[in-house]
Parts: C-alpha cells; sequence; structure tokens
C-alpha cells in the first residue's frame, strides 16, 4: 500500500515550495539469502527552508531511502515508486542529467568524512572540485572558492588548511570541511547523513550551528538522518519516524514529542534519558531487535516488540496503513494510533514492573559461567539465547521462521517454550 502525501495544509510552505516529493518508494538488494526490502513503500516532501529529520535504528532504512535519491547505490533494485525533484522524476533522467543534479542542486554530507574523503588529494582540491565540475571555474578560482566555503564554516586558518590533506583535520574539521564541500555550489537541498556521528557534544554543537546558519543563507532545505531525538528536538521543523524500510509516524516535533501516535515513536523517546527526570526514573528499553528485512513478521512488523500489540488480533494478521490520526498532518501507521493519545512517556515507565521484566532477562542467562572446554553446556546456552530471542521477536530469527513457521510469513511463529521445561530439540 502506497503511503499517503504528508505535507500539512497548515504549513506555512505551500506546494510549489515543495523541492522533493517521494512517492511509494519500494527497493531492496538480492542477497543470496533473498530480496532485502530496504525501502518499503515510503513517502515524504521536502519544502524549501525546512529541515525534515528522519530517525529510526540502525538498519531501519533511513540512509538507503536518502542514497536512492542521490542513486549512490548502484545495487540498489527499485521496484516501484518515483522521485520527483521540483516536478521531476529522477528515476527515469539519463545519467549524465542525473549528474548534473547530483552535487549541484542536492548534495550529501556522508556520516564519516575520513572514508568520503580522498586521502590522497588536499582537502582544498576536494571542495574546489565541486566548483570545477558544476561551475566550470579554474584550478585558481576553485581554489579561492574552496578557501571562501571552509572560512564559511568556521574552519581557522582556512588558506592554510586547504592545503592539508584529511588526515591532518581533527574529526571536526573533517566534518566542517565535507559541509564545506556540500555547499559549494549552494544547492537547494542538503541530506545529512548521521553529520554529528563520533563528535563530542561541544563540536557537535559547533557543526549542527553550521549546518542551521548555511540552510539560512543560501535558503535550502535539509534532510537530517540521524538516531539522536536531542539533535532531532533542537533542529528539526518536522519528524519522519522508519522502522523496518517503513515510515510509521510523521509530524512535526512537537507532535512526534508530545503527541506521540506510534508504539515504536514511544519506545524511542522512553528510552531516551531526561534533563527533568529527577534521577531515579527508569529508562523503558524496547525488548528484542529490528527484524529481519527479507522475512519481515507478518501483519505490523513492530507488532512482536509492542508493549500494546493485540495478539491474537489485527496488529499480528493485518498491515496497518499510513493514516491521518490527528490534526492536519499528524500520521501513523497503527491500528490504534487513537488509543494512544493519553499515554505519556512517564504513564509508560508507571505502567511497567522493572523488577520482573530483569528477572525474566536473568532466567534466559546462564546460572554459572560457562567454561570453553565444555561445549555441550556452551552449545546449550547458545540455545537458551536463541530461544529468548525468538520469544522477543518471531520472525527475525531463520531458525524461528524454519522451525515453528513459514518463510513467506503466512504462519507465523508459536511462542517458543521454555528450554527449562523441557529438551529443546538442536
Amino acid at each position: 500500500m502506497v503511503d499517503a502525501a504528508v505535507t500539512s495544509s497548515s504549513s506555512p510552505f505551500t506546494r510549489k515550495d515543495v523541492l522533493l516529493s517521494m512517492r511509494g518508494m519500494r527497493a531492496g538488494f538480492t542477497t543470496d539469502d533473498g530480496f532485502v526490502r530496504a525501502v518499503d513503500g515510503v513517502s515524504f516532501d521536502v519544502q524549501r527552508g525546512e529541515v525534515l529529520a528522519i530517525v529510526g535504528e540502525s538498519g531501519s532504512g533511513k540512509s538507503v531511502t536518502a542514497m536512492s535519491i542521490l542513486g549512490l547505490q548502484p545495487t540498489l533494485e527499485i521496484a516501484e515508486g518515483e522521485i520527483l525533484w521540483k516536478g521531476t522524476d529522477l528515476l527515469t533522467m539519463s545519467e549524465d542529467d542525473r549528474r548534473a543534479v547530483r552535487g549541484k542542486e542536492i548534495a550529501m554530507i556522508f556520516q564519516d568524512p575520513l572514508t568520503a574523503l580522498n586521502p590522497v588529494h588536499t582537502v582544498g582540491r576536494q571542495i574546489g572540485e565541486m566548483a570545477r565540475i558544476h561551475e566550470g571555474l579554474d584550478k585558481k578560482q576553485a581554489r579561492e572558492r574552496a578557501v571562501e566555503m571552509l572560512d564559511l564554516v568556521g574552519i581557522p586558518e582556512p588558506r592554510k588548511r586547504a592545503d592539508m590533506y584529511p588526515h591532518e583535520f581533527s574529526g571536526g574539521m573533517r566534518q566542517r570541511a565535507m559541509i564545506a564541500m556540500a555547499i559549494t555550489c549552494k544547492p537547494d537541498l542538503l541530506i545529512a547523513d548521521e553529520p554529528t556521528t563520533a563528535l563530542d557534544v561541544t563540536v557537535q554543537a559547533q557543526v549542527l550551528e553550521v549546518l542551521v546558519d548555511i540552510k539560512d543563507e543560501i535558503d535550502s532545505a535539509i534532510i537530517l538522518i540521524t538516531h539522536d531525538l536531542g539533535v532531532v528536538a533542537g533542529l528539526a521543523n518536522r519528524v519522519l519516524v522508519m522502522y523496518a524500510g517503513r515510515s510509521i509516524e510523521v509530524g512535526t516535533t512537537d507532535e512526534i514529542f508530545y503527541e506521540t501516535r506510534h508504539p515504536y515513536t514511544l519506545g524511542l523517546l522512553a528510552s531516551l534519558p531526561r534533563l527533568d527526570d529527577a534521577g531515579d526514573e527508569a529508562l523503558v528499553p524496547i525488548v528484542g531487535s529490528p527484524p529481519s528485512l527479507i522475512r519481515k513478521p507478518s501483519g505490523c512488523a513492530f507488532h512482536p516488540r509492542c508493549r500494546f500489540a493485540r495478539v491474537p488480533g489485527n496488529c499480528q494478521t493485518d498491515d496497518p496503513a499510513l493514516r491521518l490520526v490527528a490534526g492536519d498532518a499528524h500520521m501513523a501507521a497503527c491500528h490504534y494510533a487513537e488509543e494512544l493519545s493519553g499515554v505519556t512517556v512517564e504513564s509508560l515507565r508507571s505502567m511497567i514492573d522493572f523488577e520482573a521484566e530483569a528477572a525474566r532477562i536473568d532466567d534466559t542467562l546462564p546460572a554459572e559461567p560457562l567454561e570453553p572446554e565444555d561445549e555441550s553446556e556452551y552449545e546449550a546456552a547458545l540455545r537458551d539465547v536463541a530461544i529468548a530471542e525468538a520469544a522477543a521477536h518471531p520472525g527475525v530469527m531463520d531458525r524461528g521462521v524454519r522451525d515453528r513457521g513459514g518463510r513467506d510469513g503466512s504462519e507465523w511463529p508459536a511462542q517458543p517454550e521454555d528450554p527449562r521445561d523441557g529438551e529443546v530439540a538442536p
């Protein structure tokens, strides 16, 4: 099912301000184990002047969604959908036309600048290359542009730094250099993939300040890919939450943080320490792990980990569509989104028996330390872990699917038995 549009009618933006529209995007990778559905029906708009944050756990499809816009993953197989850039579908463009857009109109700030920058070329040369390719500047003009960009992002002694190599920069300086490269041609859209990863808090704040200043100066838009909700709260106008390759909640930053309508988003917020906590409030983890994108659970992909799932019921059998649940553009993919209107992080914490949950986790661990030479006990412990994992999120583990259900997901694996109640077949 193609997700609905996510543009707000009450937004200060209008349709003519929409730069990018992704509609019904389905794409993935072919592997020996099967087809990885990395992007599964994702739709969203990006409007001039706004910051759209895409959040979710690792493996939720955030980076693949962003890279599909620029065509940076040659092995990505696009099954259906369209990516409209100023009204033109990027997916139908020739490679030459798409290359003209890439870097000049849409630029990307990569997650790891040390691997994204070429170690054998100076930073200034790499930044100036953007201007030489897209604007036809000569070497001298390109160098001056590079110095100008380094100065714009706050790097001291930019003329000297332009002749240095990436390994001579600190982590924060490399990230600023990546931002300088991305904004060289003053693109209309910046895609920032985890721009503050591995940076300390002080440098992180400086990099984010640079991003916002640049956005305002060149009147661009930003797609911010992150799992840091603190960064999202201080920077984003709208938030798109992804899980298992799908968009599961979309809304303004205030709606996502204070009027949550999806259990997964609520779980992310409940696992985040807050400055206004008294100090003794326990964090609420999301049980289990993200599902396999090759063999997703039936029904709602989040239901094996959801504290509010109704099983047996439609959570287990029906895949919920992204639909309007509140206001003009607050959307969520949950069968019972309206019932979450009164649930807050505080109320979720109060309803959980943390001692009972800790005891249940302890029951899955071996009673005594394992000796490496005791192979039979070691294998038994591994089997305990496998059973516990399957109980937390059946359908993720290949064994759970193979032994207790169909590979096509038509039959949901039964609740595994406790290995202490009887022998478990290997």
